[in-house]
């Protein structure tokens, strides 16, 4: 189990399960919504993540069709995504979880749009775009 809070602590989420398919994302999309080089994002099944507080304070942004993200409306903290393709699991924003987690990321994803001040020091694969072995949505 893993807490999370947005940065206000107005918004409080519990993950019961585990968080899948880790990633670095360095596009464009994931630079400009957290406002700075890249985004640390990581699968959740949809049943797994709980509210705890601050439902009200949850507000959304449809960046493309199908495709929404959840963020604090009072301190304005990413929290997580959804996409239509995907409906049983969410993309959260591991920067929110407050507990230690025992998950690691898997890559860097999307380097040809990576910033150009920023430097990949560590030994996890670069990739062009999404990871090749990423899993497909859960089929019902």
């Amino acid at each position: 189990m893993y807490k999370a809070s947005c940065l206000c602590a107005s918004v409080e989420l519990q993950i019961d399960g585990a968080i899948s398919e880790i990633i670095h994302c360095h596009c464009s999309r994931c630079r400009k919504s957290s406002g700075t080089a890249f985004a640390t994002n990581g699968f959740v099944h949809i049943n797994a993540l709980t509210v705890i507080q601050g439902q009200q304070n949850i507000k959304s942004y449809s960046a493309k069709a199908g495709s929404n993200k959840y963020f604090c409306s009072v301190c304005g903290s990413p929290l997580f995504s959804q996409n239509s393709a995907d409906p049983k699991r969410v993309r959260l924003r591991l920067g929110i979880i407050d507990s230690d987690i025992t998950e690691r990321p898997n890559s860097h994803n999307f380097c040809t749009s990576k910033a150009n001040w920023e430097q990949l020091n560590d030994r996890l694969p670069h990739y062009k775009r999404h990871e090749p072995n990423r899993s497909k949505p859960p089929k019902d």
